[in-house]
């Protein structure tokens, strides 16, 4: 059976028709299952987040939550081997050191995709890192997701997940209404681990 993704319009329309209270108070209480997270990671665990600059489920809370445990935070850097931007190696992300408490206080630079991104020397690969948190536009009961297109994640992840190198988790964070029943997967989409939304924990 063939499956026709619904357009991430759709996703995105949603998303924005939401108010910042109403953002807030859904993030704050899909964190409340990351203490389920918690049980699979090291201490000191490394984790790679994102800026929530489209309406997402804001990461705020994450960056809280990585504070409060000890673990160390990143943000994603796209474009940073300087290379043509069509190429495969300069979709693949690599990731920064969070210092500050608020990401609000993160100094920035606008991509030319739209994307907030901080620069600095200390720049990890994504291997590096032990959970990589994945910003989607929607993801399915299987936990294959559909990104804004780019193709960043699906790059930046898909080398490891198809050697089976290290186990790095890939967990989804979003909305409910952004859970679908199933979607259509492209060869070189890389399935989520997990994912969290404001209803609960849910491993694939």
């Amino acid at each position: 059976m063939t499956v026709s993704n619904p357009p991430r319009r759709l996703f995105t329309r949603q998303r924005r028709q939401l108010s910042d209270g109403a953002r807030r108070n859904l993030a704050q209480a899909a964190s409340l299952h990351l203490t389920k997270l918690q049980q699979r990671l090291p201490v000191n665990a490394r984790i790679g987040l994102y800026y929530d600059g489209f309406g997402e489920l804001p990461t705020q809370p994450l960056l809280d939550w990585c504070q409060r445990l000890g673990y160390f935070p990143y943000l994603p850097v796209v474009g940073s081997l300087g290379r043509d931007s069509n190429s495969s190696d300069n979709k693949r992300l690599r990731f920064v050191p969070i210092y500050h408490s608020k990401l609000l206080n993160v100094p920035t630079r606008i991509h030319r995709l739209g994307m907030k991104q901080n620069h600095s020397r200390k720049l990890l690969w994504a291997q590096e890192l032990d959970v990589i948190i994945c910003p989607l536009v929607a993801v399915d009961l299987n936990g294959n997701r559909m990104g804004m297109g780019g193709g960043f994640y699906d790059t930046t992840l898909g080398k490891s997940y198809r050697s089976g190198t290290k186990k790095l988790l890939k967990i989804g964070w979003c909305y409910d209404f952004q859970v679908v029943a199933v979607l259509q997967r492209q060869p070189w989409d890389v399935p989520l681990d997990g994912l969290i939304t404001p209803s609960g924990l849910r491993w694939f």
